[in-house]
């Protein structure tokens, strides 16, 4: 059972993730997406790197985490919410990053998949194609598809995670900021130009600056940090349904902050993607309750 404390610490995280949706909605308005993901991983590497010991891992083990979780889970969710996809929908894609993580985890690990975990992604895929018809047109596509290859990365910054073992997450997570800027960099410069960086740089308004440093420290380090001391002190079974709150907060601060709105279809197709999320962290729990009776 949670501490009146830890589970205010739990619900904290998830509302800091669920607004840093909003945040980078906002951020990508002003500053190129690419350009702008390369500035979190500078404000999350940056001083802290300083201040905390490197981790006990290998170092492909980091560099993958940080290219996997950095380059190419922000990097594409930053730039398909700079293409149209709503904050809020985005907040709940990318939480298909759980099945993506099963999946590499038989793959890579050896472990096997459960009932629940079957089911729980049948049912999301389901609502996945439903989102899909609304989106047919290839434009719009697009940015729904970079968020699903964004849960992918997602899924192998995981597979990395398990495997740098009992470390310290907060060290691991800010020596694996470092690995993502100077890639990001190259590439914002090579996609987004030197005169739409110099642009947004030249024009860096207050709320950018917000932005940038709620998605540095506030998402990244505190959220993640908070996340990793609540794991290690709890089993993860009590923590991981928490998850299913970020694309409630997600979808709750896109509408009362940005006025979005989506539709029908899309509000059916969020539905089952949200039963298969709940059937995938729960259905295991509720599982073995039942067979133990």
């Amino acid at each position: 059972m949670l501490s009146t404390r830890d589970l205010l610490l739990a619900l904290l995280v998830v509302l800091v993730w669920g607004l840093n949706f909003v945040m980078i909605k906002w951020g990508v308005e002003e500053v190129p997406p690419v350009f702008l993901t390369a500035l979190r991983y500078l404000c999350a590497a940056l001083p802290m790197v300083f201040f905390v010991r490197r981790p006990q891992v290998k170092t492909t083990t980091l560099v993958v985490y940080g290219l996997a979780i950095g380059f190419a889970q922000f990097g594409l969710l930053f730039s398909a919410i700079k293409l149209g996809l709503p904050a809020g929908l985005a907040s709940l894609i990318i939480q298909t990053q759980a099945f993506f993580t099963f999946a590499l985890a038989v793959m890579f690990l050896g472990e096997r998949l459960g009932v629940m975990q079957v089911l729980g992604a049948s049912v999301a895929i389901i609502g996945i194609g439903v989102i899909a018809v609304e989106r047919f047109e290839i434009t719009a596509l697009l940015p729904l598809a970079m968020v699903l290859v964004a849960a992918f990365f997602w899924g192998v910054g995981n597979i990395a995670s398990k495997r740098a073992g009992q470390i310290d997450m907060l060290s691991f997570v800010v020596w694996g900021s470092l690995v993502p800027i100077v890639p990001l960099l190259a590439l914002s410069v090579l996609i987004e130009g030197p005169q739409a960086i110099g642009a947004a740089l030249g024009s860096f308004s207050p709320r950018s600056v917000g932005v940038v440093v709620f998605n540095g420290y506030a998402a990244t380090l505190i959220g993640f940090g908070l996340w990793s001391y609540l794991l290690k002190r709890y089993p993860a079974g009590l923590i991981a349904p928490f998850s299913l709150l970020v694309p409630v907060f997600g979808i709750g601060f896109a509408v009362m902050l940005t006025g979005e709105r989506i539709t029908l279809l899309e509000v059916v197709g969020s539905g089952f993607v949200f039963a298969g999320l709940a059937i995938n962290i729960l259905g295991p729990r509720l599982l073995n309750r039942r067979t133990s009776v």
